[in-house]
Parts: structure tokens; C-alpha cells; sequence
């Protein structure tokens, strides 16, 4: 961790000196980002990133620690990937008042850039475990934390990495599919939360909870115009879809969605997602869809709309006619695609006559 180093090395004999001195860590940096406005955006920059890495073996030795007690946060998460700001979300549920001051310091920078960041990496689960009477405090938490965790997961999407998947599990298993914790928060920030999953959760390969998910959602008040719990959840995939501009997270995305199949929707929200899907089977703009994805992209309609399957594939084979520019890489690619299925068919062919001859022959 990049926070002065030197202190951080040498926090104590156990994990809770250890988590201490990595809350004054995070106090310094807060304080010198409050005192100097030209600096403030690169300190809470270098915050986030600080409290995001991974830790590392000797800090993880330091952490799980049992001496008497001591306190050793996250310990599930020992054996796989484990973050500064895992640990520490853990100690502030655990020892609220080490972090009140943390929290203070975020409050005075709550318009900065990455401070509602920070404040979703190190509170997401405080938030759901705390007391807060006051109705005014609760809602500007639960929306910064929605606010944050959507700027967090982004990151993962624009590097494919699921560097902040135990956030994501968290807002899901623990506080949307857990009535007790998720009616902690405002109703607002309940929808926005069940919004905000909706957008990840194929992301995230987390489909199988995606039944569980539905039944939880909360109730809209356009719900009338919408429709239920399905269709918010299409729409706002939808649009996900259309945002998405790294070509795996497409791809996985693409093949994560035969999870629609057999849902009810309103007609309309299966146009929308018709269109969306429509639109990443042609080649040029707006999208710019590799073959990749227009395959996928196929592929996907097909299997969540057969029907009309083969008239919109003539008439997207008709629209290409009319591009001659892309005559001569789709005839390379259809050459190459049925060398390719004669290839694998004398090879499927060949091994089989082999099998057949190594076969014993009855006396």
C-alpha cells in the first residue's frame, strides 16, 4: 500500500494495531486533501487506489493474526483476493468509532471527486449496521454509496477485471436479497440500489440469483407504464448494453443474456431489447460492432426471438448487398468459416473410422 509505507510496515504486534495505524493513514491523507485544493483531486485519487489494492502476504499474515482479542476482518476472503478496503469495511463495522473520523473528513469532501469512492469501498457494509436516526444523514449516505459503487464497478467494466466483485456480492447477497438490511435505507435509495445490480449482475456471473433478485425488487411508481420487476430489469441491461465499449464485457455480456429466455415482458421493453440487440448485428456505425459481437449479437436474438428469425436475416443479408465495400471480407470470412467446418468434418470423420478400426473384432 502506498501510504506511507514506512508506518504501515510496522503497525504492531497484531491486526487491530495493524488497522489502526492504516485508519491514521487514511486520516493524513484525508486532512492534506482538505488543506490544499490544488492537490486534492490527485491525494483522493491516490486514496482510492491505495485502500483498492490487494494485500499482500506479509500484511495478510499481520491481519488473520490470533493473538487474543484481536480483531481479523474478512477472514472467508483469506484464500482468494483480498483488499485494503475488504479489511478495512470489516473493522469499521466491527469497531464503528475508528472510522467516525474518516467519515467526518469524507463529509467535507463530499462534492470531490472520488469521495463518494472511497466512501462506498470503506462503508458499504457500516451503512447497513449502523443506527442512523437521522433521516437526513440516511438518504445523502445511501445515495453516495449508490453514487460510489457505480464509479467503483465501472472500473471493473472499462478493465474487465472483477477487482471489486466482494462489493458487489455484498449489495447483492447481503443487502438486496436481505429484506432486514436493505429497509435500513430510504425506499429512493432502495430503487436505485435494485437499479444499479440490475445494470452488473451479468457482469458479475451472477445469474442465478437473478430469480431471488426479481422477487425483491421494490415497488416503482411508474410501475403502471413500465411494468414489473422484469421489465426494469431488461431496460436497464438495455442500456447498459449501449454503453458498453470493451469488446470481452461485450461478448460476456452477450452471453450471459440467454438468462432472458422465457421471461415475461411487456411488449415493449422486448422491442427495446430487440433493437438493442438488432443494432450490434451490422457492421458500421453508430456501434462499429466487430464480427465478433455481431455473431454474438445474432446469436443472442435468435435465441430470445426465433420468431422472424430467418426474414431478419435476409433482410440483414439483403442491407449488406447494398454496401459493396463489405463484399469482399464477408466472402473471405464465409470462405474461411466452411474451410474451416470441411476441416473439422475430415477430422471428426478421421478419428471415428480410427476408433472403429482399434475396436476388438468378435471371434
Amino acid at each position: 500500500m502506498k501510504m506511507e509505507k514506512t508506518s504501515l510496515t510496522t503497525p504492531g504486534t497484531g491486526s487491530s494495531s495493524y488497522l489502526k495505524a492504516l485508519t491514521v493513514e487514511i486520516e493524513k491523507k484525508l486532512q492534506r486533501a482538505l488543506a490544499s485544493a490544488s492537490q486534492r483531486p490527485n491525494l483522493l485519487q491516490e486514496l482510492f487506489a491505495d485502500i483498492a489494492l490487494e494485500v499482500d502476504d506479509r500484511a495478510r499474515g499481520i491481519i488473520f493474526s490470533r493473538e487474543e482479542d484481536e480483531i481479523s476482518p474478512a477472514e472467508d476472503a483469506a484464500d482468494g483476493q483480498l483488499c485494503f478496503y475488504d479489511v478495512l469495511a470489516d473493522y469499521y463495522v466491527w469497531v464503528p468509532e475508528s472510522g467516525k473520523q474518516i467519515l467526518h473528513l469524507i463529509v467535507q469532501l463530499w462534492s470531490q471527486s472520488f469521495a463518494s469512492h472511497i466512501f462506498s469501498l470503506l462503508f458499504h457494509k457500516w451503512l447497513f449496521e449502523a443506527q442512523l436516526d437521522n433521516t437526513e444523514v440516511l438518504v445523502r449516505f445511501s445515495s453516495a454509496l449508490v453514487q460510489g459503487a457505480t464509479n467503483v464497478l465501472w472500473i471493473d467494466i472499462q478493465t474487465n477485471k472483477r477487482h471489486f466483485q466482494s462489493l458487489f456480492q455484498y449489495l447483492l447477497e447481503e443487502v438486496a436479497l436481505e429484506p432486514m438490511r436493505l429497509n435500513r435505507i430510504p425506499v429512493q435509495a432502495q430503487r436505485e440500489l435494485f437499479l444499479l445490480l440490475s445494470r452488473f449482475i451479468l457482469f458479475y456471473n451472477s445469474v442465478d440469483k437473478i430469480d431471488s433478485f426479481l422477487k425483491q425488487f421494490p415497488i416503482f411508481p411508474n410501475a403502471f407504464l413500465v411494468g414489473g420487476p422484469a421489465d426494469f430489469f431488461v431496460i436497464e441491461l438495455a442500456d447498459q448494453l449501449q454503453k458498453l465499449k470493451v469488446e470481452p464485457v461485450l461478448l460476456h455480456y452477450l452471453s450471459q443474456i440467454k438468462v432472458l429466455q422465457g421471461m415475461e415482458l411487456r411488449m415493449t421493453t422486448s422491442t427495446r431489447l430487440k433493437a438493442c440487440l438488432y443494432s450490434f448485428t451490422s457492421p458500421g456505425g453508430p456501434m462499429y460492432p466487430t464480427r465478433a459481437v455481431r455473431h454474438a449479437a445474432w446469436d443472442a436474438l435468435d435465441l430470445l426471438f426465433p420468431v422472424g428469425r430467418y426474414p431478419r436475416h435476409f433482410i440483414s443479408l439483403f442491407f449488406r448487398l447494398l454496401y459493396p465495400w463489405y463484399w469482399p471480407s464477408s466472402c473471405w470470412n464465409f470462405i474461411i468459416s466452411c474451410i474451416k467446418a470441411v476441416f473439422y468434418s475430415l477430422l471428426r470423420l478421421l478419428f471415428s473410422s480410427w476408433d472403429k478400426l482399434r475396436e476388438p473384432k468378435n471371434c
